[in-house]
């Protein structure tokens, strides 16, 4: 805990201002339940109320408080976020580090397969890929980690592939370390950077791609996400020309956007203090 505190004392003010931001996101994620007074998923008051004292944020058009809804979402972002970049983490860091270390047919087997995933059109493929397996969270996290990895299991490979090359590496091959040895001893500690700013840069993806999903109407419909609130939001007849678009739309676009940049701050830190930049 103390590492982790100087850690933090030698970021920006924005950057710290972005840490405690990202803590307080956590806190109303877990405690969520035990904090609200209101439902999210049943009505509590009249069909589009305005803010109030008892509606923070005002309602929907079911007359469900919105600000429960945010709330209850942001558990459904972060676990989103942080498993999409943590399954896209292993995967990413598996094949870049086996395609450099091993080369020859394996290396060119597993580029050409990264360089294929890299040409396929992101969201259309995921949106199909949503459709198809149906709308879960583990299903969301599955289909955005299949094209959330292969930047980071080239850039790895590239660092292997330096890293290989070092004397000590060899001397280390020659003395009989294996594989699992270099990979846990050198391998890991070097590229552990890049693990660290690539996490922090697919959680913020993550979130964007999940929201851009629910409010396709592809996320699951028993949540309740920042997308599928703008999705029904945005899908209500003549919202733009009635007063409701001004919390209805407003709160969950700007709550995207907070974690969003605070996210980005945060990555822009770890870019900072490891010297490295994607």
């Amino acid at each position: 805990m103390k590492k982790i505190l100087n850690f933090i004392k030698g970021f920006s003010i924005i950057g710290k201002i972005s840490i405690l931001i990202f803590i307080v996101i956590i806190f109303i994620a877990i405690f969520s339940p035990y904090l609200l007074k209101t439902s999210h998923i049943l009505p509590s008051g009249n069909s589009l109320e305005p803010p109030s004292k008892n509606h923070i944020l005002g309602t929907d058009d079911i007359g469900i408080d919105l600000y429960s809804q945010l709330c209850y979402g942001v558990r459904m972002s972060i676990i989103i976020g942080l498993g999409t970049a943590f399954l896209s983490i292993l995967i990413g860091s598996i094949i870049g580090i086996l395609s450099g270390y091993l080369g020859g047919w394996i290396d060119n087997f597993l580029m050409r397969f990264t360089d294929m995933m890299i040409t396929l059109p992101d969201l259309p493929t995921m949106i199909v890929l949503g459709a198809f397996f149906g709308p879960s969270i583990k299903n969301i996290i599955l289909v955005l980690s299949v094209f959330s990895w292969t930047s980071l299991a080239r850039i790895i490979r590239s660092k292997i592939l330096s890293i290989k090359e070092e004397n000590y590496i060899k001397v280390v091959r020659g003395y009989g370390g294996g594989f699992f040895y270099i990979t846990i001893n050198h391998f890991l500690p070097q590229i552990y950077p890049i693990i660290m700013v690539s996490f922090i840069r697919l959680v913020s993806k993550a979130i964007i791609a999940e929201a851009s999903l629910s409010f396709l109407g592809l996320g699951d419909p028993t949540s309740k996400s920042w997308g599928l609130i703008l999705h029904y939001a945005l899908n209500f007849t003549g919202i733009y020309f009635t007063p409701y678009w001004k919390w209805w739309v407003l709160s969950p676009l700007i709550a995207i956007l907070i974690i969003v940049i605070s996210i980005a701050f945060i990555g822009r830190e770890f870019e900072n203090k490891f010297n490295y930049k994607l």
